[in-house]
């Protein structure tokens, strides 16, 4: 039951590459929406190519918001996120449109749905250690050490995923805590009081996705996604252990701009870490422990033909709204 006073909001969750934007902007011709961008790389300024972030045009014409956000060097957290999103949320609202959340960074889309714990902060000399240590031992092997310490938070992590196995292994270290889990639990804030509708992008056809994928980036290789990354490395207060490139795509590519690997090598890893990427989001979109408890989700196959047709008609129906 809707609590009175409650804010309506449209959430649009999916993979990376299956149409979320564009199915956003085509409701948009519809309803007075505004979009709230649920993407952890696209917060960052300069980062345009690599996120496919909106275009300009597209930005003029149905208002952005979490977009631009901070620059490369700065960090961004969940929690930093579901403040940021709640107040936007709140600003739509209030002027008497709707909020449309798109995006596929699951962890974001969880801190809103089921809430966060409030965790200590960043440790900057923890985090050299580590850093440190993984350029000498490589990630897998601070992974296993995660696994041995923590095994519930080992079997979550990827191995190679070093933002969260390093996140992972800072927060044992700094609260003496037994596991990860203890830390969520200790400093666990609710979900927010939302009236949410949400809808989920699920392709049935994994290769077709993969294919969608490649073509996507070699569109963005053709754009200068490169020359975009070198421009950001050009800086000179970025580089490999920079939360902001460690971001799918910007990780892989920094290999071949400082000359450790060629461009076939670097792009074959772009993309292969692109499609592992979707699986992972797609892993999370069929986790129970992700959406709100007792809310159900309108689930439709991006790779269908109709399905902008069908989700612009489901969407209205399920908000109770006319054109």
């Amino acid at each position: 039951m809707t609590i009175p006073g409650t804010p309506t909001v449209l959430a649009l969750l999916g993979p990376t590459g299956t149409g979320k934007s564009a199915l956003a902007l085509r409701l948009a011709r519809e309803l007075p929406i505004e979009i709230v961008s649920v993407d952890s790389a696209q917060v960052y300024r300069g980062m345009d190519i690599g996120t496919a972030k909106p275009t300009p045009a597209e930005q003029a014409a149905v208002r952005h918001h979490l977009i631009d956000l901070r620059d490369p060097e700065q960090q961004y957290s969940a929690g930093e996120f579901r403040r940021d999103c709640l107040d936007a949320i709140r600003d739509i609202a209030s002027r008497g449109r709707l909020p449309v959340l798109v995006g596929g960074t699951m962890l974001y889309f969880r801190a809103l749905f089921r809430g966060i714990a409030e965790l200590p902060p960043a440790d900057p000399a923890l985090r050299a250690a580590l850093d440190a240590r993984a350029a000498v031992e490589g990630w897998p092997a601070l992974h296993a050490e995660l696994a041995r310490l923590d095994p519930e938070a080992g079997a979550r992590i990827h191995a190679n995923d070093a933002q969260r196995v390093q996140r992972a292994l800072e927060l044992l270290a700094q609260g003496g805590r037994r596991s990860v889990s203890d830390a969520w639990r200790d400093g666990a804030v609710p979900g927010a009081a939302i009236d949410w509708r949400i809808v989920r992008l699920e392709p049935a056809d994994r290769a077709m996705l993969h294919e969608r994928l490649a073509a996507r980036l070699d569109a963005m290789l053709a754009a200068g996604f490169v020359e975009e990354l070198r421009g950001l490395l050009s800086r000179g207060t970025l580089d490999a252990q920079s939360p902001s490139l460690r971001a799918v795509g910007y990780r892989q590519l920094l290999a071949f701009c400082d000359g450790r690997e060629s461009f076939p090598v670097a792009r074959d890893k772009a993309l292969y870490a692109t499609r592992q990427l979707a699986k992972r989001q797609l892993t999370w979109l069929r986790s129970d422990s992700l959406l709100p408890p007792g809310i159900a989700a309108l689930k439709f196959d991006p790779q269908h033909p109709e399905t902008a047709e069908r989700f612009l008609a489901a969407s209205l129906q399920s908000l109770a709204l006319q054109p």
